[in-house]
C-alpha cells in the first residue's frame, strides 16, 4: 500500500512486512525489542502509520538491513502515462 502522507507529491511503501516475514522473527519478539505493541507494529507494516526513527535504526539493525531498505519511495503518478 502506497501512503501520500508525505506531501510534495511523494510516496511511501513500506517493506517492514516483507522483511519480517522473510526473516523468520516473530513479531512479538521484534515489537517488544523496538518497545511497541504487536499492533502498532502492524501499523508500521501496512503504512498506517510511520515508524520513528530511533525504533527503525533499531528494526533495520534486528532485520539486517539499513534504515532506508524499511520503504520504497517514487513520486506520485511516476508509473502512471
Amino acid at each position: 500500500m502506497w501512503n501520500s502522507l508525505l506531501g510534495d507529491n511523494m510516496e511511501l511503501k513500506s517493506l517492514i512486512g516483507e522483511y519480517i516475514e522473510k526473516s523468520g522473527l516473530k513479531k512479538k519478539f521484534i515489537a517488544d525489542k523496538i518497545g511497541v505493541s504487536v499492533k502498532q507494529l502492524r501499523n508500521y507494516e501496512t503504512g498506517h502509520s510511520f515508524i520513528p526513527m530511533n525504533k527503525a535504526f533499531i528494526l533495520a539493525d534486528l532485520l539486517g538491513k539499513k534504515v532506508d531498505d524499511l520503504y520504497e519511495w517514487r513520486k506520485e503518478n511516476e508509473d502512471q502515462v
